[in-house]
């Protein structure tokens, strides 16, 4: 099966950014969030239905990101959201951002969601309906950077 690069397309709002016009460092995570939450919706199970179906919760352990080129005011941004990891209990999710007017990679980052369960938040495996629903989008960084075009 051929990995898959799950992307939405995006602009930079008013709200995003700050008085020198660029956009607030903070506000990309919003775009990860997005994309996450479509990915989910893609993989054919949303958000609002993950957590009671598997009676988990998928807490951040980690978010980091890297800034690369500026965006502005009204900019059009591709943000890709894809698996680079799945372990026992945790999965990493890569996000990057591309700069559509410049073809730059404007920022690149990844979270670590942690399987736990609701009521005490200890780390329990990943289910496996979930993780083969998930596995279509696992694939490197450089084969996601590769047909995003950076």
């Amino acid at each position: 099966m051929t990995a898959k690069l799950f992307t939405i397309d995006e602009r930079v709002r008013w709200s995003a950014v700050d008085k020198a016009g660029i956009i607030f460092y903070g506000a990309y995570v919003r775009f990860f969030e997005l994309a996450e939450m479509e990915l989910f919706r893609t993989i054919g199970i949303p958000y609002s239905e993950v957590f009671d179906r598997f009676d988990i919760w998928l807490p951040r352990a980690h978010l980091e990101s890297s800034f690369h080129y500026p965006s502005r005011l009204d900019d059009r941004l591709r943000v890709a959201a894809y698996f680079t990891r799945f372990g026992n209990t945790s999965l990493k999710i890569n996000f990057d951002i591309l700069h559509l007017g410049s073809g730059q990679l404007a920022v690149s980052g990844h979270e670590v969601l942690v399987c736990t369960t609701r009521d005490t938040l200890k780390p329990v495996p990943i289910p496996a309906e979930l993780r083969a629903l998930m596995e279509p989008y696992l694939m490197t960084v450089d084969d996601a950077r590769a047909e995003l075009g950076v």
